[in-house]
């Protein structure tokens, strides 16, 4: 593996603290992927007392809805533009670009437009304005960029949407899977990180088609296009309830007391997905809980606030 600098113990939990004021940010998002992914990209938008999102990475993906990495970074590109056409907000907001392939070791980076463009903002942030790195996908772009320029590990924090709870039987989730090498080496190398596991913490975001009818369809443009995404994503919404993972990011970002979290040594990822526990290692930050109610009224209040014609 790449050598990387070690920050020292006491920058790296200062680092892990919670994000106060206006906090710089870029989201990489395998956006096509499912739908939670756009509630993500405009609850982001409609968070900017809090939030400056300085660019959109589309991430790569490869299950049914797409028939590769390639494609699915290509549709989650598309994705990211179809949405930047319902919300002027994102008019002038870079979207690039990322990855066209997974990591096949831990040496040689996947080149992509996404990944240049991290390196760059995160190089150009001052010693105390990191560079909040969120990413609800594979982490393709953001390892690569690690892996072309070390030394942004003292210039990022990354907030994650991987893997499952510490304490779930495996973490074959579908975020840190994709790409092994990428998870594995977010985890190893010593760069400030924000954990938010999926099954048994950000599980709990759920939400049904009734609360899309209530409080979001009529927000817009892009409140429609919310709930028009929810309703299709099902056949029958007969007590049918989604979660909406990726929102927990965001979520964490904007008042982490919805979003209960601890320091933790950085889990040992295995080849067969499973989670061991080493005290030598690094610290990262583990969210372990989620004020279901708390997140989504803040993101319904903002969809409301945000409609002109509210």
């Amino acid at each position: 593996m790449i050598a990387f600098p070690k920050l020292q113990p006491s920058k790296l939990l200062e680092r892990l603290e919670s994000p106060k004021g206006p906090i710089r940010m870029v989201l990489d998002t395998d956006t096509y992927n499912e739908i939670d992914d756009q509630f993500a990209v405009v609850y982001a938008m409609k968070s900017q007392a809090k939030l400056k999102v300085e660019a959109f990475y589309a991430a790569p993906f490869y299950n049914e809805r797409s028939s590769g990495p390639k494609d699915g970074m290509e549709k989650s590109y598309e994705e990211l533009r179809r949405i930047a056409g319902l919300m002027p907000e994102m008019k002038d907001i870079p979207i690039l670009r990322g990855s066209e392939a997974y990591l096949s070791d831990f040496i040689q980076p996947v080149e992509s437009a996404a990944a240049r463009d991290l390196v760059e903002r995160a190089m150009a942030s001052g010693e105390n304005d990191p560079l909040y790195v969120v990413s609800i996908g594979a982490i393709t772009n953001v390892a690569s960029a690690l892996m072309m320029e070390p030394r942004i590990v003292d210039k990022i924090v990354i907030v994650w949407l991987g893997g499952h709870s510490l304490e779930w039987d495996d973490t074959t989730e579908f975020n840190l899977k994709q790409d092994y090498f990428a998870s594995k080496l977010v985890l190893d190398c010593g760069v400030p990180l924000v954990l938010v596991p999926c099954m048994g913490v950000t599980s709990h975001l759920v939400t049904t088609l009734s609360e899309m009818e209530d409080y979001v369809k009529d927000n817009g443009p892009i409140g429609r296009y919310l709930y028009d995404t929810f309703k299709e994503c099902h056949n029958d919404h007969f007590a049918y309830s989604r979660v909406i993972w990726d929102i927990s990011t965001i979520a964490f970002l904007n008042d982490d007391r919805w979003t209960p979290s601890s320091l933790v040594h950085s889990p040992v990822l295995s080849t067969d997905f499973r989670w061991s526990r080493d005290t030598s290692r690094h610290w990262i930050r583990y969210v372990k809980y989620i004020h279901r109610d708390s997140v989504f009224r803040d993101l319904f209040s903002k969809l409301k606030e945000s409609d002109p014609e509210k």
